[in-house]
Parts: C-alpha cells; sequence; structure tokens
C-alpha cells in the first residue's frame, strides 16, 4: 500500500466528480484520473491539477484524508472517531484535522488491513496491527464500539530521538550508568508516555556486537543495533492457526542466547516467564509497563505475578521481584506535551519486623534533580 504526499487546498466538489468519472475506467489510477482532470477541471494550473489527481488517486485507491496525515512527518498519530472527526497529535498535543465518512472509513479499514492478512468483522470486532511501515493500527466496530467503527494509527520513528529528548545530560549519565553497569530496568508511565520511543534509545546505546532479542505483541522496538532479534506474538483467529503469546516467546528466547532480552509490555501472565528468565542470569535486560509512578509500577508487577501463580505467597513473589529487577524509570508528559523522565528508582528488598517481606524504591532522580547514585549494577 502507498501513500501519497500531503494534499492540500482542494476542491473536494471536484475530487469527488474526478473520482466519480475515474471509478468507470479500468487501469492504472493514477493514469485514469489524469485522463479524467482536463475535462473535469479544465481551467485548474498545473500544479492545482497535481493536487487534485493526488487527492482523488488518495481516495480510490489509498487512504483517502488519512494519506495526508500519514504521510506528514510532524503527525505521531491519527485518530479517527465513530462521528467521523479524524484528530492527529503534534508535538504532544490533540488538533482536529478534518473529517472522514461512516462508508469511506469502512473502506479505509479494508485497505489497511487486507495486505495484513487480519478481519474486522462482528466476529473479530476488534484488531491491533503492524503496518509495513512499521506503524501500529488499532481498529474497533460494532458491536464493541457501539456508536460505530474507530480507528487509531501510530505512526512508526524510523529513527530513534537522542536521549536528551528525555532527560537532561545527568539524569542521561543515570540512565548510561544503567545500560554499561547492565541493570535489569523496567520502564513505565502511562499510554503515549514515551515509553517505546525511550527505550528504543537506551537499547541503541548498548555496546555493539550485545545480541538483543526483542518480544512484543505488536512489534514496535527497531533500535540502532548490530545484533537484534524481533519476535512478535501472534493472535488466534476464528479460521486460523493457534495463538502464540508473550510468555511462549520470553522462553522461545531464552533459547536465541540473548545478550540482553527485551519485553515491550508487561501486562499479563507473560510477567511470570520474564521474572523467571531475570532470575536466572538474563541482566541487563528492559521492558515496559502501564502506570502512575516507579512505586506504582512495582506494585503493579507484584499483582501481575500474583495473578500469574496464585499459589505463590508474598514474600516469594517479593523475592523473586526484589532480586530480578534494579531499576525503575518513569516518564510522564509535562504541560507542553513533551515527555520526560520524572523518576528513576533503584529497589530495595527486605525484611520489616511485623511486616515481613517488603520492596520499596530508593530515590536516585526525582523531577529533573539527580539525587542518588544507582548502586546494584551487575557487571
Amino acid at each position: 500500500m502507498s501513500l501519497s504526499p500531503p494534499t492540500t487546498d482542494v476542491d473536494d466538489r471536484l475530487v469527488a466528480e474526478l473520482c466519480r468519472v475515474a471509478a468507470a475506467d479500468r487501469g492504472d489510477v493514477g493514469t485514469v484520473v489524469r485522463t479524467h482532470l482536463r475535462r473535469v477541471a479544465p481551467l485548474v494550473d498545473a500544479d492545482a491539477g497535481e493536487r487534485l489527481v493526488r487527492a482523488a488517486v488518495a481516495r480510490l485507491d489509498g487512504l483517502g484524508a488519512l494519506d495526508a496525515l500519514l504521510t506528514d512527518d510532524t503527525v505521531d498519530e491519527v485518530l479517527v472517531n465513530p462521528s467521523g472527526d479524524i484528530w492527529v497529535e503534534r508535538g504532544g498535543s490533540l488538533q482536529p484535522a478534518g473529517h472522514l465518512a461512516a462508508a469511506d472509513l469502512g473502506v479505509v479499514v479494508e485497505r489497511i488491513l487486507a495486505p495484513l492478512g487480519r478481519r474486522l468483522d462482528r466476529t473479530s470486532p476488534l484488531v491491533d496491527a503492524r503496518l509495513p511501515d512499521g506503524s501500529r493500527v488499532c481498529a474497533v466496530i460494532p458491536p464493541i464500539a457501539p456508536d460505530g467503527a474507530c480507528l487509531s494509527v501510530r505512526r512508526f520513528r524510523d529513527r530513534a530521538l537522542p536521549l536528551d529528548a528525555f532527560a537532561d545530560a545527568a539524569v542521561g549519565a543515570v540512565l548510561d550508568l544503567a545500560i554499561v553497569g547492565r541493570c535489569n530496568v523496567v520502564v513505565s508511565g502511562s499510554t503515549s508516555s514515551g515509553k517505546t520511543s525511550l527505550l528504543n534509545t537506551v537499547l541503541g546505546r548498548t555496546p555493539a556486537g550485545e545480541r538483543i532479542v526483542t518480544i512484543e505483541d505488536t512489534a514496535e522496538l527497531l533500535p540502532a543495533a548490530d545484533h537484534l532479534v524481533r519476535l512478535e506474538s501472534r493472535p488466534a483467529t476464528p479460521d486460523g492457526p493457534a495463538a502464540v503469546d508473550l510468555g511462549q516467546l520470553v522462553r522461545t528466547a531464552l533459547r536465541l542466547r540473548p545478550d540482553r532480552l527485551v519485553v515491550g509490555e508487561v501486562r499479563g501472565s507473560e510477567v511470570l516467564a520474564l521474572v523467571q528468565a531475570l532470575n536466572t542470569g538474563h541482566d541487563g535486560s528492559w521492558s515496559t509497563c502501564h502506570a502512575n509512578s516507579a512505586l506504582d509500577a512495582l506494585h503493579r508487577l507484584e499483582t501481575l505475578v500474583i495473578q500469574a501463580a496464585p499459589a505463590w505467597p508474598l514474600a516469594a513473589v517479593r523475592q523473586h521481584l526484589g532480586r530480578s529487577i534494579d531499576v525503575v524509570v518513569h516518564l510522564a508528559r509535562r504541560e507542553d506535551g513533551s515527555r520526560a523522565v520524572t523518576e528513576v528508582g533503584e529497589v530495595e528488598h527486605g525484611t520489616d519486623r511485623g511486616v515481613g517481606e517488603r520492596l520499596a524504591l530508593r530515590p536516585i532522580v526525582a523531577g529533573d534533580r539527580v539525587v542518588g547514585r544507582i548502586t546494584r549494577v551487575r557487571r
């Protein structure tokens, strides 16, 4: 699926008429549209005519109004609501960006999913998939979206951001120590806080030649590493093969001789396979999870382990987490929409009289200040 360059300042009525007359002809869409251009709009100049052609081709064979947005380097995410309203995220803020008719949205979703071999219908009303260019698409339709179909496309950045996009030099030095010291690190934050982007950045700073194995539901990580293996889970389909979940992929990754094991997001039973892997010498590993703070991330992992292994006593859960995770890095959005590291904490594990096993975080970074030093380096 090819995307056209952005189109601006086009007359929707002319585009609609150009599509109507071109749709009756067979052949290359661009050639057919250009053949009818002079009949539909004889007075337009060359530049305006080319914009009309691009808009008509996008509507006939591309993603319509979304084509221009998905090729705009300033756009990070494109959202289409059930009402057809289009919103985009630029620079950390959401902005309205036009409208897409309900019938056109159905066509757009079909064109996005057709090359991926994925289905979206009443028996499978949601899909979360990766586009050929690495962008992530999520689409939902009735009955689970009662107001109508909605779509989200998170664009893929083909280049990692520099570390100073997330932290100043002092905080960056703390993160570099976690990398070089081969700490096991969890990156936490809310949705779209920059967890995957930071992970891409720090993994690109690992020593040359280290073998990195990434494990994700939808492959988004693509660090600038020269020895990289990416694994992606596979959901079950009504008429297809069985699912391959993250827990299976973690166990598979251990047989691929990783120097660093990376789980894109921990949110289910795969946490058990990850914690057990980190307790068997796979240091320097990174993962992410959704949480409101660094300490909340530690507690969320504790809850996930308990859910995955309800027979484990709480003391054993905390011992495993305390021994396997060294550092938690928390990201948050600032008021201007930028993402930044706001907390770094070192995991402390011990026993309190009358309380038993406990997990805590010793502050390393608070806000934009470095207030401590990482001591739990593994090499």
